[in-house]
């Protein structure tokens, strides 16, 4: 899209913010908000900080993610005010806005103090952010209505909204063939991280959470966090989830290569592509999330059976004794936004058979979600099911040389459009 027409999509954008928190202000009883931006701790015993990214509901308005000690004043029927801290300081720079047509909409006033405004006639004001930063700012603290109903404010983006976040996921892509090159050419994990972060021009403090690079074993850690920087002596798989952020909105993207002579690894690759790509295809709205996330485990226990890793059981059965969430064990996705797990997916606690699931609602129109089925061989999940009455139905030889692959994730950025979905991944 042209940076011009982006640039209205964010007035309109703006406006149905003022909008929608005038109204969750009114229901609530307070005549106005002030939002801290918040501003990174210091580690214990150090004089350093934390890395910033700012506090989600600011982001939500203005898209400034390393912009700290700042605020914003929301009053019904005014003009929105920004004070922007820009201290006289010759130790650290000031970060400059570029002129854009949303200060127009946006009173911006500079302000060298990191101390929240003195407001005039606020009336009955909450405030909201990290409570050590609204610490004895006059105004009710983080009213908890209040931070669920502006939680509501977030959960249908924006024609705004989705064009950042398509922008977003089309410079995570480039990140993502640049890793995947670099794992071609033998890179360590820290080499492919490089590799990424030099594609996206983004530092990885930047990024809206810490790249998940895995090769080989490591790609079995869900979460894995570390980075070796000596190459595998055998290169078998590469699993990279890994984002970006524009105008502070991320992607959330997870891809898995398998190396030179994994055949079998790759065909379950192949297999876990089709089967995430009819999962994206039933976002829509109407649709419960959960049934996507069961529609995954239907899925996997038909790919477990086509490949020949557990034998003797028909589909439904491997699904209710349990052995696709040992293969499976995490939920299908969240929401995501100026959050990369976004606010608001769960006004139920998610069902027994699916307790790590992040996100329980029925799809609507400009919902964003990921669809990000897996399937991994994980030790400490296989040892019980392989030693256990189930055992004899796995392939325990071929689950042994499939282990050090780690495992698979491949994972989409979906938004609910009216009449369907729109891949934001695989448009880009």
């Amino acid at each position: 899209m042209p940076h011009d027409a982006l640039l209205s999509l964010q007035l309109d954008h703006l406006k149905e913010l003022q909008a929608r928190y005038e109204s969750a202000l009114a229901d609530q009883g307070f005549d106005s908000l002030l939002i801290a931006s918040g501003a990174a701790p210091f580690r214990y015993g150090d004089d350093q900080a934390w890395h910033f990214q700012g506090y989600g509901p600011f982001l939500h308005w203005t898209g400034l993610t390393g912009h700290e000690h700042c605020w914003l004043w929301i009053r019904e029927g005014h003009k929105p005010v920004l004070w922007l801290h820009e201290p006289v300081d010759f130790w650290h720079a000031n970060q400059p806005l570029p002129e854009e047509p949303w200060q127009a909409f946006i009173e911006v006033r500079s302000s060298q103090s990191p101390r929240a405004p003195v407001l005039d006639d606020p009336g009955s004001l909450a405030v909201i952010g990290d409570p050590d930063v609204i610490d004895c700012v006059p105004g009710e603290p983080n009213p908890e209505n209040l931070l669920r109903a502006l939680d509501e404010t977030r959960v249908r983006k924006t024609p705004y909204e989705i064009e950042c976040l398509a922008q977003a996921n089309a410079v995570a892509l480039v990140g993502h063939r640049a890793a995947r090159d670099a794992f071609a050419e033998g890179e360590s994990e820290f080499g492919i991280s490089l590799a990424y972060q030099h594609a996206t021009r983004q530092r990885e403090a930047d990024a809206p959470y810490h790249s998940i690079i895995g090769l080989n074993d490591h790609a079995g850690t869900l979460h894995y966090q570390y980075y070796d920087t000596r190459p595998p002596g055998h290169p078998r798989s590469l699993l990279i989830d890994a984002g970006v952020r524009f105008r502070g909105y991320c992607a959330d993207i997870t891809r898995t290569t398998a190396g030179p002579g994994e055949s079998h690894f790759a065909a379950l690759i192949h297999g876990l592509e089709r089967l995430q790509l009819r999962l994206c295809d039933m976002v829509a709205p109407g649709v419960e999330y959960i049934d996507i996330h069961r529609k995954a485990h239907q899925g996997i226990a038909a790919l477990l059976s086509a490949t020949g890793l557990v034998t003797g059981l028909d589909d439904q059965s491997i699904v209710e004794r349990g052995i696709t969430r040992v293969f499976f064990p995490h939920g299908i996705g969240h929401f995501l936004g100026v959050q990369v797990h976004d606010v608001a997916g769960k006004p139920t606690a998610p069902p027994e058979d699916a307790p790590f699931l992040r996100l329980t609602r029925r799809l609507e129109t400009g919902m964003v979600v990921t669809i990000e089925p897996g399937l991994y061989f994980i030790p400490s999940l296989l040892e019980p099911l392989l030693e256990g009455e189930l055992g004899p139905h796995l392939d325990q030889d071929l689950i042994r040389r499939l282990r050090g692959c780690g495992g698979i994730r491949i994972e989409d950025n979906v938004v609910v459009t009216g009449t369907g979905n729109r891949n934001l991944t695989r448009d880009g």
